[in-house]
């Protein structure tokens, strides 16, 4: 028992001496790899790159999730960027067309000096009567009245239709008809000039109707700019109101109708005058005063 105990002792310390022999021999700097630690160098590689492998395709799919959530965190910023220069570039829009609007409306006062203008801005549009009537910021207290004229710095658009302390409701031209009508002239020299009525709106063509109901000696043309008249009795004369299109018989054949394109753009209405000729009373309270 003794003697193989001490055999067995024997090997495990020549293995042991072997084993510091082999990796003193290892760790000498060397060139080259011996046949079997070549095989110990790759077998250990190979068992790397196995390990490695889960490693390295994790690893990516963090990177890539990463930079697919930065990439989408910066293409949200840019949009938002992008919907806040678009809206900029209206609002820019918008306000440069009311200043040319407003310029145009000051410029054509200043021209003015029948009538003493209240400036107004639509508030309101109803669904209902989208076409026909708008709603303004001024009412009674801003002297507004029931039948004043309204128009914008291109022409008339309507009349006042009814009135509150500080709003009122403006019946457009396209809501007039056969019972609600504006006098309306073409003008003619030598005083011939052609009178009727604006009576109607073609909403096929966009078109106002104009009757005619007294003639001069020259017919009514294409391209005449038909102006308010003051026959009617309501409404100022000289304010633009279309130019005639086309002029066609009515369905009875006994008169002629002229189609007139608005000289406003009744479908887009922003800024506006209520034309108050309050100021020609004095005069002709004084008149009335000079001839007593």
């Amino acid at each position: 028992m003794n003697f193989f105990r001490s055999k067995k002792l024997f090997v495990i310390l020549i293995g042991f001496i072997v084993l510091v022999v082999l990796i003193g021999y290892s760790l000498n700097s060397r060139g080259h790899l011996n046949f079997a630690e070549k095989i110990v160098s790759d077998a250990v590689g190979w068992v790397q790159n196995i390990a490695q492998a889960p490693v390295t395709f994790v690893t990516d799919i963090a990177s890539n999730v990463s930079d697919f959530k930065t990439t989408y965190e910066e293409n949200q910023v840019l949009r938002e960027q992008l919907s806040q220069q678009k809206s900029m570039v209206y609002d820019l829009q918008k306000l440069e067309d009311e200043n040319e609007e407003l310029r145009s409306i000051i410029d054509m006062t200043e021209t003015a000096r029948d009538y003493e203008p209240i400036y107004a801005t639509v508030i309101a549009r109803s669904p209902e009567q989208w076409v026909d009537q708008v709603t303004i910021n001024r009412g009674e207290s801003d002297g507004v009245q029931e039948n004043m004229v309204v128009r914008t710095a291109e022409g008339m658009i309507g009349k006042v239709l009814r009135t509150s302390k500080g709003t009122s409701t403006v019946q457009l031209l396209t809501g007039f008809d056969e019972f609600n009508r504006v006098s309306a002239t073409v003008l003619r020299e030598d005083d011939s000039d052609i009178f009727g009525m604006i009576e109607g709106f073609d909403e096929e063509t966009e078109m106002l109707l104009f009757r005619i109901i007294e003639e001069s000696e020259a017919d009514i043309e294409e391209g005449d700019t038909v102006y308010s008249s003051e026959l009617g009795g309501e409404f100022p004369a000289g304010i633009t109101i279309g130019e005639v299109k086309e002029v066609v018989a009515d369905q009875y054949g006994l008169t002629r109708i002229a189609m007139v394109e608005p000289a406003a753009d009744l479908f887009d209405i922003r800024n506006v005058i209520v034309v108050n000729r309050s100021i020609d009373q004095p005069e002709d309270e004084e008149e009335g005063d000079d001839e007593s």
